[in-house]
């Protein structure tokens, strides 16, 4: 078997906040040593790919143009292939609306009024707009969240509620769940990490500290599966969990001896 490419989850793998996990810039180092791709790719929704790389360049992580992708990027893009000319409502932060602006969809100002309802992470969650979700939703919405995520890591590595809580929350609210969630596991996401890197599942990589988005899109796509423990995975999640990894190590700074097992 062939290695041509890595995706590489960020929160929980890479970095906690703002602060780079020990031995994660060598690790990058290593992989492209191999001459293997990169795409670096985040379920949190509130940032586009470039800006990923300025942060990870400014975390001493060599990280290069077009290698970044999220759950934001993917489901900006699914909204200019599938609902372009279509209005979207919004419940979520101001970064993501910002996405949502540079497609051919519109930004609804009335939920009554909308093709689209669209659920993501916010910190500014409150009954309204709930109360929102209610007034957008009948039987020709499209409900869309972003990404899974229940949780995700703060910046002590301890977790906090992630777009996952808000779409669920939304959901109990109107009595149906999303027709699409657009990061990872998805097709969709995978299948935009895939394009980023140009090789076929089965010579790629994932490596990500989350069974139920980064190893269950790799073990639902035919990529090779490195779970991380220096994110919300502990052994007795891994234990109950019915996804199951190639792979355990305890962080990013381990993957060369992963990349080694493909040198024979």
């Amino acid at each position: 078997m062939t290695l041509d490419g890595i995706v590489v989850d960020l929160d929980g793998t890479v970095y906690h906040g703002d602060a780079p996990l020990p031995g994660a810039s060598a690790a990058v180092d290593a992989i492209r040593d191999r001459g293997i791709d990169i795409c670096f790719f985040s379920n949190n929704p509130i940032h586009d790919g470039r800006e990923y790389v300025e942060r990870l360049r400014g975390m001493g992580i060599d990280a290069r143009e077009g290698e970044a992708c999220s759950s934001g990027v993917v489901t900006r893009e699914y909204l200019d292939e599938v609902h372009a000319g279509d209005d979207v409502f919004l419940i979520g932060s101001d970064r993501l609306r910002g996405l949502v602006e540079r497609t051919g969809a519109g930004l609804a100002a009335d939920p009554a009024e909308t093709d689209v309802l669209l659920a993501s992470w916010t910190d500014g969650f409150h009954y309204r707009d709930m109360v929102d979700a209610l007034r957008a939703v009948d039987d020709d919405t499209a409900f869309l969240g972003t990404d899974p995520d229940r949780t995700f890591p703060g910046e002590n590595g301890d977790p906090v509620p992630g777009s996952g809580a808000i779409i669920s929350a939304v959901a109990g609210v109107v009595g149906r769940e999303p027709d699409r969630i657009l990061g990872k596991p998805s097709d969709a996401a995978a299948e935009a990490a895939l394009e980023r890197l140009g090789c076929a599942a089965s010579d790629c990589l994932v490596v990500g500290d989350r069974l139920d988005t980064d190893i269950a899109m790799g073990e639902r796509h035919g990529m090779t599966t490195v779970l991380v423990r220096t994110g919300v995975t502990d052994d007795a999640a891994l234990e109950r969990s019915d996804v199951t990894p190639d792979y355990v190590v305890d962080s990013l700074a381990d993957i060369d001896d992963v990349l080694g097992e493909f040198d024979e």
